[in-house]
């Protein structure tokens, strides 16, 4: 489903070169749930913009379903973009929409009808268990219930992957437990999740393939694998 072959990036400053990433060869399968490991500046996010072409790299290929991403034509681009949800820290919620205005303005910006917003808005908003907070807005909810209302965002398109990026960074233990769960609860239902964390405790306990990176290199990839760093 996804490749990456031989991809580096490297980062021109008035100090000299930053190689973000050096030569990574990685290929992951559908429904995989991938733990991607690291410290910070480990390269984890720089891995990730390639994958959704908001930066290219500077040699090497990154492929999603054997189309070569850095070859996107810009007319074409928001219909890849669709296949691939976004999750971050920030959580990134409109402070001045309510929950269900914040996903709506999603299907809006891609061009939805306003039936298919109408119907397919409180479904996801369900899926996540925040159906019941429909009508409150960012400042009224937890950041676990933000989180959980960024994720019904990233999944309103039926993306076929989710990147997840230090999704529980801002959550207290209790939080960032109910997201890994909702994120396993999405993988089961068949899309492809890749979280991006150092949070050791999280992934030891997954028991999932973990790929390990540092100073822009992978450096280990297990099965079934721990972060050991």
């Amino acid at each position: 489903m996804i490749k990456f072959e031989n991809v580096s990036k490297i980062y021109q400053t008035k100090e000299g070169q930053i190689i973000a990433l050096n030569d990574i060869n990685l290929g992951i399968e559908p429904k995989e749930f991938i733990s991607l490991a690291g410290q910070s500046g480990a390269g984890k996010t720089s891995l990730l913009k390639m994958l959704t072409a908001e930066d290219l790299p500077t040699s090497g290929k990154v492929l999603f379903d054997k189309k070569n991403v850095n070859l996107i034509q810009p007319k074409e681009m928001p219909f890849f973009r669709r296949r691939i949800g976004m999750v971050f820290q920030d959580f990134r919620l409109l402070s001045d929409m309510d929950v269900r205005e914040n996903i709506s303005f999603a299907m809006e910006v891609a061009g939805y009808e306003d039936e298919e917003i109408q119907r397919d808005v409180p479904q996801v908003l369900e899926l996540v268990g925040m159906g019941d907070k429909i009508n409150r807005f960012p400042k009224e909810l937890s950041g676990g219930e933000k989180q959980r209302v960024a994720i019904a965002r990233a999944l309103i398109h039926r993306p076929d992957v989710i990147l997840a990026d230090e999704p529980t960074g801002n959550l207290d233990i209790l939080n960032a437990w109910d997201i890994i769960r909702l994120l396993i609860k999405i993988n089961e239902l068949g899309t492809t999740i890749i979280l991006a964390t150092h949070d050791r405790e999280i992934i030891n306990s997954l028991n999932r393939r973990v790929i390990t990176m540092d100073k822009g290199r992978v450096i280990r990839d297990e099965e079934k694998g721990r972060y050991i760093l």
